[in-house]
C-alpha cells in the first residue's frame, strides 16, 4: 500500500486530510520504541552480569514492553477515530479492530491519559536498575548501554514521535500527548 493523502477524507473535526500509512511506514514509526525495549532488556542483562536472573529479568522486561503495546491496542485504540483504518501511524488501529469493538471517540483523551500510565515504567526501569547496578559493580558496557538507552528513550523516541509519527497523525489535535487543539482552516 502506498502512502497517500486524500483531500476528500477529512480527519477529526475536518482539520486535515486523512493519510494512509504503508506497513513499512508503520514499522519505521515503531522502531524507536522497539529499540528502547531491546536496549532496556540489554541494560538489565548486562547489569546483572548475564546470570540466569539477568536473562529472566531481561526477558520479563521485554515481555512487559510487548504486553504494554498490547495494552495500548486493547484499551486506547478502540477509542481512537482511526480504529480499523490505515490512517494510524503505528498500525495499532488495524490490529485493535481484530481484537476489540470500536468505542466512543469522545472518550479517547480520557482513556489515553488513564492507560498510557501502564507503559511509563518502561522508560525508568532500565535507568534506575542500570544506575543502581553501575554503583554496585561498574561496567563500561553497562554505562554505554545506559547512555544509548537514555538517548533513545528520552531524546530520540520523543523527538521522532513528535516530529514524524505524531506530526502526521490524523488525530494529533485531540491527543493529550501532542496537547494541541485543532483550528479549522479558514477561507
Amino acid at each position: 500500500m502506498n502512502d497517500t493523502t486524500s483531500k476528500s477524507d477529512a480527519g477529526p473535526e475536518n482539520c486535515q486530510p486523512m493519510r494512509e500509512y504503508s506497513h513499512v511506514q508503520e514499522l519505521v514509526n515503531n522502531v524507536p520504541y522497539m529499540a528502547m525495549i531491546l536496549l532496556g532488556a540489554a541494560v538489565v542483562v548486562v547489569g546483572l552480569n548475564k546470570s540466569a536472573l539477568a536473562w529472566f529479568t531481561g526477558a520479563a522486561y521485554l515481555a512487559y514492553g510487548i504486553l504494554g503495546t498490547l495494552w495500548i491496542i486493547l484499551f486506547i485504540c478502540p477509542y481512537c477515530s482511526y480504529w480499523n483504518t490505515r490512517s494510524c501511524p503505528c498500525g495499532y488501529g488495524t490490529i485493535a479492530a481484530k481484537l476489540r469493538e470500536s468505542r466512543s471517540g469522545e472518550h479517547f483523551k480520557e482513556m489515553f491519559k488513564k492507560h498510557i500510565l501502564v507503559i511509563v515504567p518502561l522508560w525508568f526501569i532500565p535507568i534506575l536498575t542500570g544506575l543502581l547496578l553501575s554503583v554496585l559493580s561498574f561496567s563500561w558496557l553497562l554505562l554505554l548501554l545506559l547512555i544509548v538507552f537514555g538517548l533513545d528513550a528520552f531524546v530520540f523516541l520523543p523527538l521522532f514521535s513528535t516530529k514524524h509519527g505524531c506530526k502526521n497523525c490524523p488525530q494529533k489535535d485531540s491527543c493529550p500527548w501532542m496537547g494541541r487543539k485543532c483550528k479549522p482552516a479558514t477561507g
